[in-house]
């Protein structure tokens, strides 16, 4: 089983990158603020490559305001994006579809004499100390049982946290941000009941390329790091069971 079309959007921003070879096309004329972001034929549109086509931006995008929403992307569009991507993310990435996300997430396995309680409470004593805000949890597994009536399945919890301020600096930029925010880690029993720490990889060095069209400053984008960097010493926490 090949990568399927939901994880290719979290792919695309390192793919496209790497994929398209060569001095990148002439930027066009900035477009002046307000003017809509067109789709194909405008000033984002199709561009053939050694790979096929794909869609790239021929100049800098309109000025905008702090929170300011970008356009909304048609189903059809999507649809002709992942289309074009599809072909060279298969030839780039011979994954199923377990190991493509597998890639995606950083996991460490909570040491022999670690309960899970006891992964948790260092998860948050670990947060709290590093400043890192625990803003809620989904306690999944209640409901594998209660509602599904499954008394079989592990137990699963996903733990939120957030940076405020980091959080704010990234909305301003880009607003659709917000999809990934909080930062979320799961602790859960696979099969054999070992139990595990996992996270999202919040590995932004993506950022480093299109920063300067992004607007993200030095300072942002060490504090990106920075919580990279929190949520790791979190996570090794509550698999040591450090207090």
């Amino acid at each position: 089983m090949k990568i399927p079309a939901f994880l290719l959007g979290l792919f695309l921003p390192l793919g496209l990158l790497a994929a398209a070879p060569g001095p990148a096309p002439a930027p066009a004329e900035q477009p002046a603020a307000g003017t809509p972001q067109t789709q194909e034929g405008g000033w984002i549109a199709p561009v053939q490559t050694p790979y096929g086509p794909i869609i790239m931006q021929q100049g800098m995008m309109p000025p905008q305001s702090d929170f300011q929403m970008n356009r909304v992307v048609s189903p059809e569009e999507r649809k002709r994006y992942l289309q074009m991507a599809m072909p060279m993310m298969a030839n780039m990435m011979q994954l199923d579809a377990r190991e493509a996300m597998n890639y995606m997430v950083v996991k460490y396995q909570v040491k022999a004499g670690v309960t899970f309680d006891e992964a948790a409470q260092s998860l948050k004593l670990r947060a709290n100390r590093l400043n890192f805000k625990f803003v809620g949890e989904n306690l999944m597994w209640k409901d594998f049982r209660a509602v599904l009536g499954d008394e079989n399945a592990p137990r699963v919890e996903v733990f939120s946290f957030c940076d405020i301020a980091i959080g704010r600096e990234l909305l301003k930029i880009v607003p659709e941000m917000v999809v990934f925010l909080p930062c979320r880690i799961a602790i859960m029993e696979d099969a054999q009941k070992n139990i595990w720490v996992l996270t999202l990889d919040w590995d932004f060095t993506w950022l480093d390329a299109a920063g300067k069209s992004l607007g993200i400053t030095p300072e942002l984008r060490q504090g990106i790091a920075d919580i990279r960097a929190k949520m790791d010493d979190m996570m090794r926490a509550a698999a040591n069971g450090d207090i």
